[in-house]
């Protein structure tokens, strides 16, 4: 007998829990592919050389390892080999780009303008963004994007709200808005008002494309925001 009253109690409470976490929508968890240079760099110091890398991710936001190409818009300010080496030849900018093909329709390509001078300096980014709800449950708020020492620094203004009727709120990294498959888990939403901030090692500034947000129990989005596409 007590054990059946401890399976209707759970029972229970796991309706309970449902019923707070509804799935609102059919996700298709299917994305546009993105080719992106992962290299940051503003300045090339004058006969030096440098290994530009690419990050190619596929349909479902997953890093694939692909063949692409490379080239510079001025050979003789910078040149660069098909396997993205790159040569530092005089001083000036020289915009440095990477394409992919599949061969079947798929064409992507990525671009960034590097300068040659004295020193090589690397490039400080940030990006800003929102966070908004994808379901009927309060989220909403800005937010900045770092690079940090070792990683990033993920900082909310004093306009983000949370919804706290939830069972387990979970914020992560993602390359889909759509799915936490090979997401990055910065862990459980614990400020449901007002700034705060999360240090994150080990990441870096041009892994992620998004902030998403799931009710983790049920794999349930609750809303998203796009950090750098």
């Amino acid at each position: 007998m007590a054990t059946k009253i401890k399976f209707i109690g759970y029972l229970l409470f796991s309706i309970f829990v449902l019923q707070g976490c509804i799935k609102d929508d059919f996700v298709n968890d299917t994305v546009d592919p993105i080719l992106r240079i992962s290299t940051n760099i503003d300045t090339l110091a004058l006969g030096s050389t440098l290994q530009f890398e690419q990050m190619y991710l596929n349909n479902i936001g997953v890093e694939e390892q692909v063949t692409a190409t490379w080239s510079s818009s001025d050979e003789t300010v910078i040149s660069i080999s098909d396997s993205g080496l790159a040569t530092a030849l005089g001083l000036g900018s020289a915009t440095i780009s990477v394409t992919y093909d599949d061969g079947e329709g798929l064409s992507l390509s990525d671009e960034v303008l590097v300068q040659v001078g004295e020193n090589t300096t690397v490039s400080e980014q940030t990006f800003n963004g929102s966070i908004a709800t994808t379901s009927s449950y309060l989220l909403e708020g800005d937010f900045t994007f770092s690079e940090t020492n070792g990683g990033v620094l993920l900082e909310f203004e004093g306009n983000y709200r949370a919804s706290t009727a939830l069972p387990g709120l979970y914020v992560y990294l993602s390359n889909n808005r759509n799915s936490i498959a090979n997401s990055f888990e910065i862990g459980a939403v614990e400020v449901f008002n007002g700034a705060h901030d999360y240090d994150i090692s080990g990441v870096g500034i041009n892994d992620y494309s998004y902030l998403v947000y799931f009710c983790k129990p049920f794999n349930v989005k609750v809303g998203d925001g796009v950090i750098n596409e």
